[in-house]
């Protein structure tokens, strides 16, 4: 340090350490790099306030001219302007050849000034760099300095974009030479027409602070628009403004005013909507296993080489958010001890993704805030618990916690301060002026932790306003004005203050008071949100009100002001508002005001429109009444409303449902209306006047779908439910009439055909189903898609339907046709042996047949009729296996067709079954979760229990040893002889859904629904390569004959071979898409094979594909349209198929048997 500045700052010393508290001053520094976390620390354990400073000082005394520099503008920033202005003489003079920067490069102190006046946020306490991001927005926003356009940051919630945007403008000569005029930072997040309004006042204020343009805010989106142009081109030309958290195009349509903007979203087709040049640069949501242990290394003060082995799986478990990983390390600073105590709260509850509005880890943020939250000091537990209250992208002024607490300022901002330094609060700082937040997931996180205290929590606010203000007594000059303006009645309907929330609704003053800062629109939203409490005083009072702001907005939102005394007395006689207008009229005529009464009133008649939103939530469903005079709809807020088609105008609201009404339907004379829901009951209600009619409640999920038949003489309703049933109503009765079987996943939809003859329905299993409604008996099981069938619709005469599915396609199918094949349709309980020149299947029919089919031949065999879950045939075709749904393990005897052996061991229904080599041993896995091993000549068995969910499938190898694997993640291998577990593998995190071993017997593969698949060597215990790039659930793996190539399938017919010894990927077949010609697989890969050479590769799946390659790249070169194939393998001698449940094998003989092209189909797990 420079003598001259080492010389002032022992001068002043004294003063310094009396005045300055150092928290906040050690924030600064430390995010200019002149402080260490440790220096801080240090710093932090002294007694007093005096000695903080005191060391503080000592430590900047051994430090450089930065360090100086940087002790001086956080002293500015923080308010200590008169103790800043002892130190300016001794400000040190940095060379010119570093131009002009301090300890952190291309950040000076104008740099600081710039974005601190334009409110972009600091850099977070531990911060890592990710160069080639900053440099690629930095490059697209060079391209913007000479003329407007947008570059958008897009990418996942929490993967850091706002960081980024602002680190992009921290830089000296990037900022000079691109954007000299400054930078201007908005933070939108989602927002109604109202909310984005105070968005551009507060913008507008920020850019003209001299209020030479206008000395009041813009009261309407479009007038903002034009001054926010003004200001750009005029007094702020050549800057940069940035828009953090766009989630909806139309808010851009404000800001396109011709000048340059950053913005970040999740949704990069925001900007489709605006005009100008755009540059995208995608943030991955995944930081990346480096990235995450650079956070806790500077978390914890360590090299990332010293890093325990827990970090690693830390890092892991916290999928790489860095939100997730900075709460983690924010705990590993306070107590560096505890990594296993924080890794195994972590792995006890795994991280799993929920998509409700937006892409967040809400479990994995959960966990890490429940931590967090727990170590937090007793005595400020409850302060966090207060913060509940507050709403989802709102920045709240210290003045409001203040009133809340009854605290002075500087107390609530040291409460805060923890919060912030523990990242459960963020705070932005401008200038002098403190603002807080919470991310949204910390609000969700809240909420769902106090919910049954939510109610007092907003009553305890609303007091404490009452306590200090008057409502129509705030001051625009306030720091906490525009919260309460636009949130104390979000408290009150919180509160269930309804008698407070109306007195303030239905107040004249209130109203002028909140109109004349901000508009009308604001209110008018209010009015709708609050409704349902408003109408418990007087339904006609609401309206009159809410149509007073809805006819005079236009009035109300331009200045000069208009007396809104005179605007009342405009309202109809027998309007509240007229009645308070007139009340007020006379007091004030008595002070000379003078106000006109029309005398005509009464012939004067409001040409208005009526605007409804009928529901506060997403709508799911709405349907016409068949003469198309009303409609009805339902959705997530639990209501069923019915209203006019024509006007909008609001027939019926009913609390139908105790959870979400997913349909509802009018009957053909329009007489009741239906509804199902998520609570499992299906009701009719009268459609005129709103009264329940019948409660229907025999489904045992959620109601799908309901619908009625088209014939009023007879009427009956049909549902459709996740149960599997179909459940037919007749409204004369109280009970179901008839309960339809068979489908074996949710049932989504269903339709009655024009004449009621029929009735389909469509489900998660893949399938479409007829039933006769005479019988109520199947008459067509429609097979061919190869994901979840969303729809069915019948053509207008009948003849035909369509079908909607997750697998892109839409099949038209003939009616005819398809009730006319009378075709036995094989089940996916399969198995098949090749001995010599024998090819033998045995299967199980649709009609509960167990069939042995000749494959060179086609001669079928019935053996027996029962309840099969699984079968196989022994190696020498001596004896058959079967397992049923009440867990029995069946030995059949081909010769005589007799039940040989039987055993009951399963407490569940038994998913596989296989007989060891010589035949002796009987092997069955079960939804138990067990296996089981049965000599069943010699009445003996062993049970192999450890799999904590249900065994996907097994293999054997050699030596008695056994492979599982389970939906909880793990592999095992067994002795089949005693018992034992020889090994356990933690795989994934999700199910494993296959594996396969390579034939050199070293190695093994795993798949996952996590999307990753890995390989492994028996004798260790971690995995030897992770394989990641597949976008969907990696369903099937197969080693290559040598054992040098895996290949992977997965969800989304991609598949990719991958080199064996060093996880490299060699070659992706990628799915083509329609337009480009036939698809690679129309929907999942369920099996690979290669060929002896491993030079094709066989995948099945919607299609059977050949790849191939005459050189390196893989080929498809063959593409069979094979809906129900399998593919062969070696197995000692004979060959054997795969026995997938995923998909149905139908053997044929060629040319003898022909199948009907709606049929074939493949049976979804």
């Amino acid at each position: 340090m420079d003598a001259k500045a080492r010389n002032c700052l022992l001068q002043y010393r004294e003063a310094l350490e009396k005045d300055i508290k150092t928290s906040y001053i050690m924030d600064r520094m430390i995010n200019d790099g002149v402080l260490t976390i440790s220096e801080e620390e240090k710093v932090k354990n002294e007694p007093t306030q005096q000695q903080r400073a005191a060391l503080l000082i000592k430590t900047i005394l051994k430090k450089d001219n930065y360090s100086y520099i940087s002790f001086y503008n956080a002293l500015i920033h923080e308010g200590y302007k008169d103790l800043a202005a002892l130190l300016h003489s001794g400000i040190p003079v940095i060379s010119s050849s570093n131009g002009g920067k301090d300890s952190v490069g291309g950040i000076t102190s104008h740099v600081k000034t710039v974005l601190c006046e334009g409110g972009v946020p600091q850099r977070p306490v531990v911060f890592v760099t990710r160069k080639k991001l900053v440099n690629a927005i930095r490059q697209n926003l060079f391209k913007l300095s000479d003329e407007p356009g947008w570059v958008v940051i897009y990418g996942m919630a929490g993967c850091g974009k706002s960081v980024l945007a602002a680190e992009a403008v921290r830089d000296h000569f990037f900022l000079d030479g691109c954007f000299p005029g400054g930078v201007h930072w908005v933070s939108v997040g989602k927002q109604d027409k109202a909310g984005l309004l105070m968005k551009l006042q507060n913008l507008c204020t920020r850019l003209d602070q001299d209020e030479n343009f206008s000395q009041r805010p813009p009261l309407n989106i479009e007038e903002a628009k034009d001054r926010l142009r003004l200001l750009m081109l005029r007094k702020h030309p050549r800057s940069l403004l940035i828009l953090d958290d766009i989630w909806d195009s139309w808010i851009l349509k404000a800001f396109d005013n011709q000048c340059q903007i950053l913005l970040t979203t999740r949704d990069k087709s925001v900007t489709d909507s605006v005009m100008g040049p755009k540059y995208i640069v995608a943030v991955e949501s995944d930081l990346g296993k480096e990235k995450g242990l650079e956070i806790l290394s500077l978390f914890v003060n360590m090299k990332k080489a010293d890093l325990p082995e827990q970090a690693h799986s830390i890092i892991k478990e916290c999928k790489g958010s860095p939100l997730v990983v900075s709460l983690i390390g924010a705990l590993l600073r306070d107590f560096p001890n505890r990594w296993d105590y924080y890794l195994r709260q972590l792995q006890n509850k795994q991280f799993k993704r929920i998509r409700k509005s937006s892409f967040y880890d809400y479990e994995a943020l959960d966990e890490a805030m429940s931590i967090s939250v727990e170590m937090l000091r007793e005595d400020i537990k409850d302060y966090y618990t207060d913060l509940s209250i507050l709403q989802k992208d709102v920045k709240v002024p210290t003045k409001v916690l203040c009133i809340l607490w009854d605290m002075e300022t500087e107390e609530v901002e040291d409460i805060l301060q923890e919060f912030v330094n523990k990242s459960l609060l963020f705070c932005d700082r401008n200038g002098k002026s403190f603002r807080y937040y919470l991310h949204d997931l910390q609000v969700d996180f809240l909420i769902e932790k106090n919910r049954n205290q939510l109610q007092d929590l907003h009553k305890k606010i609303v007091t404490q306003f009452q306590k200090h203000y008057q409502p129509h007594t705030l001051s625009p000059d306030q720091e906490d004005c525009m919260y309460w303006y636009n949130f104390l009645a979000y408290h009150m309907a919180s509160a269930s203050m309804h008698k407070e929330l109306c007195a303030l609704m239905f107040s004249l003053d209130w109203i002028k008071a909140k109109t004349e800062l901000v508009g009308p629109a604001h209110l008018i939203h209010e009015f709708v949100e609050y409704r349902h409490i408003l109408d418990e005083k007087d339904c006609a009072v609401c309206e009159n009100f809410q149509e007073f702001l809805s006819l005079n907005g236009h009035l109300l939102g331009r200045q000069p002001f208009p007396n809104i005394v005179q605007l009342g007395l405009c309202e109809p006689e027998t309007s509240e508002v007229y009645q308070q207008a007139k009340l007020q009229a006379k007091q004030e005529v008595d002070h000379g005001m003078l106000y006109l009464e029309w005398i005509n009133k009464k012939n004067i008649k409001n040409l208005s429109r009526l605007v409804v939103r009928p529901h506060t939530d997403a709508v799911y469903h709405a349907c016409f009444s068949e003469d198309g005079q009303r409609i009805a709809s339902c959705g997530v807020d639990k209501t069923l409303q019915v209203f006019k088609a024509e006007t909008g105008e609001k027939l019926l609201e009913i609390k139908a449902h105790e959870d979400e009404v997913l349909c509802c339907a009018f009957s053909t004379d329009d007489r009741f209306i239906a509804t199902c829901s998520v609570d499992k009951k299906v009701k009719i209600w009268n459609s005129m006047t709103g009264g329940l009619v019948h409660v229907y409640d025999e489904h045992s999920e959620q109601v799908n779908c309901c619908h009625f038949t088209n014939n009023s003489h007879y009427l009956l309703l049909a549902t459709a439910s996740s149960d599997c049933f179909l459940k037919l109503w007749d409204l004369n009765q109280k009970e179901c009439r008839n309960t339809m079987f068979g489908h074996t996943n949710s049932v989504n939809h269903c339709r009655f055909s024009p004449d009621d003859k029929l009735l389909a329905s469509c489900s998660a299993d893949g399938t479409l189903k007829l039933w006769n409604m005479d019988s109520c008996l199947k008459v067509a099981d429609c097979r061919g898609h190869l994901s979840w069938v969303h729809c069915v619709m019948f053509s207008p005469d009948g003849s035909s339907f369509l079908t909607s599915s997750d697998d892109q396609t839409i099949r038209l199918w003939e009616t005819k046709k398809v009730c006319k094949n009378s075709a036995i349709v094989l089940k996916q309980e399969i198995d098949v042996v090749f001995q010599e020149n024998e090819v033998m299947v045995l299967a199980v029919d649709n009609i509960k047949r167990l069939q042995l089919i000749n494959g060179k031949t086609g001669q079928i065999d019935y053996l027996i009729e029962a309840q099969v879950s699984c079968c196989c045939l022994s190696p020498h075709l001596q004896y058959i296996a079967f397992g049923g749904e009440d867990g029995a393990v069946e030995i059949l005897e081909l010769l005589n067709n007799r039940i040989f052996q039987s055993r009951i061991g399963h407490k569940k229904t038994v998913r596989h079954i296989q007989f060891t080599d010589d035949g002796k041993t009987l092997i069955s896995s079960s939804d138990d979760s067990s296996i089981q091993v049965w000599n069943w000549q010699s009445e003996e068995y062993v049970f192999l229990q450890a799999h904590q969910e249900t065994v996907k499938d097994f293999k054997l190898l050699k030596n008695s040893k056994l492979l599982s694997w389970s939906f909880d993640g793990t592999v095992k291998i067994w002795s089949i002889i005693t018992g034992r577990i020889e090994k356990d593998f933690v795989c994934h995190q999700d199910t494993v859904l296959s594996c396969d071993i390579s034939p050199d017997a070293t190695k093994f593969s795993s798949t996952s629904a996590d999307k990753t698949a890995k390989i492994w060597s028996f004798e260790l215990l971690s995995p030897l390569h992770e394989l990641r790039g597949h976008k969907g659930c990696v369903r099937c793996s197969v080693f290559s004959v040598d054992s040098t190539l895996l290949a992977t399938g997965d969800d989304n017919g991609e598949i990719r071979i991958w080199n064996v010894s060093n996880g490299e990927l060699l070659h992706l077949c990628a799915p083509i898409l329609v337009e480009e010609g036939a698809a690679t697989h129309g929907g999942w890969v369920t099996d690979l094979c290669f060929s002896p050479d491993s030079k094709m590769l066989v995948s099945a799946g919607g299609y059977l594909k050949a790849i191939t390659s005459p050189g390196t790249p893989f080929h498809p070169s063959v593409s069979l349209h094979a809906a129900n194939t399998y593919v062969t393998k070696s197995w000692n001698g004979c060959s054997r198929s795969h026995k997938k449940r995923e998909h149905h094998a139908v053997l044929k003989k060629a040319g003898q048997i022909q199948q009907e092209e709606e049929l074939p189909a493949r049976e979804l797990a």
